[in-house]
This record gives C-alpha cells, structure tokens and sequence, in this order.
C-alpha cells in the first residue's frame, strides 16, 4: 500500500536529507518544495522570477502559489508520496485535506523532526547541496571529496543559508508551521521523531517509524 507523508520541521532539521532517504527505502515519490523553487529560480521560469526576492529575504511563497504548485505535482503522481515543505500554514493544510478528500485518500502521517536551536545553527553552517541533483547533506558526507555522491555535480552552501534569513524562516516556521503541527496532533496524525541522530542511524529510526504505521491504501 502507498504511504501518503508530511514532513515537518524547522529549517536544518533534516527533513531534505530524510525525506529523500524515505521516499527512496519506500518507493515513493519525494518532493522537496525548497529544492523545487531553488531549480525554478536558477533556470530562470516564471515561477522561479515570482520566487527569487521572496527566497533571497528568507521568506516562503504566499499560500495561494503553493497550493497551485502542489495541486499540479500531485494531480501528477500515481502511488504514495513524502512530503517536505509542504503544508507550512493551516491555508495549505486546509487545501492539502480538501485535495486528498475529493480523491476519497487520505493522509498516513505527519512526521515532525525535532531538534534544538543549538544544534540546529550548528547544522546550517556545515549544510550543502547539488545544484544539479539537489542532493543535500553535510560536509563530511563528501569524504573529503569535491564531488556530488549521486550525480558528480559540485555541492556547495545553499544561496539562502545565512544566519539572517535562518532566523527569519524559523520565526516564520514558528508563526505559521507550528499551527499545523497543532492540528495534526489533534488529529491523532502526527507523530514526533527525534532528529538528533546521525543521518544513517536517523534513516533507520524513521523507516521504522514509518512501517510501523497503517497506510490508509
């Protein structure tokens, strides 16, 4: 049966690394909306023009651009998803639930990925990805080497990974995601994941974390 997931989290949290590393052991579809809005900006698209001094300030794309750019990748896919990025405000939960409700699906979990403030600055100093592949990880996943493990591209600090704009999209994610970690624990969705540990060790935790889980088919 597919797995329909939401990941969230703050900013560092893991939820890139994570989340590719899930939908990859599930055979599931991925979809980063950061990673999405990063390759839209850097080719230059329509989207990528609305995106660029939104992304640039440390902000997020109003409600109204993202449900209309998840509708489309959705109305896309044809099995189970993880997603990361998405929903950020309870506007997108509300359009997600609905989404899902005119198909009769459902939604399997809401993972969220805890990790403190500290840790989290330390994280977004040490934090690089491929412009080719979006590959995201650490430093010291490269093994001293230059190169992108998945695709030989050359990784390097995000644009939008400063400590100003961190700040910023933790206050935001503070303002308008915490709401929606509320609503999915009341609705007996959401489930809480200690995201201190390493990334192998992490992938293996949540992995099991997830097929411990009933999938709604």
């Amino acid at each position: 049966m597919p797995h329909r997931l939401v990941l969230l989290g703050p900013p560092a949290s893991g939820k890139g690394t994570q989340g590719r590393r899930l939908a990859e052991d599930l055979g599931l579809a991925y979809l980063s909306t950061g990673a999405l809005l990063r390759s839209a900006v850097e080719q230059g698209t329509e989207l990528g023009k609305q995106a660029a001094p939104v992304l640039e300030r440390g902000e997020y794309l109003s409600d109204e651009l993202m449900c209309s750019i998840m509708g489309e990748w959705l109305g896309r896919q044809k099995g189970g998803w993880v997603l990361d990025g998405f929903p950020r405000s309870i506007t997108q939960t509300d359009f997600l639930s609905a989404w899902l409700a005119d198909k009769s699906l459902k939604l399997d979990a809401a993972i969220l990925l805890e990790v403190p403030l500290d840790e989290l600055l330390i994280r977004l100093g040490n934090r690089i990805e491929c412009p080719e592949c979006r590959w995201s990880g650490r430093k010291q996943d490269l093994n001293g080497a230059d190169r992108c493990p998945e695709c030989g591209g050359v990784p390097a600090p995000r644009a939008d990974d400063t400590p100003t704009n961190f700040r910023s999209r933790l206050a935001e994610y503070e303002e308008n995601t915490l709401p929606v970690v509320s609503r999915y624990e009341q609705e007996g969705l959401l489930h809480r994941f200690d995201a201190t540990r390493g990334p192998d060790e992490g992938a293996k935790r949540l992995l099991e974390l997830v097929k411990s889980l009933k999938s709604h088919g």
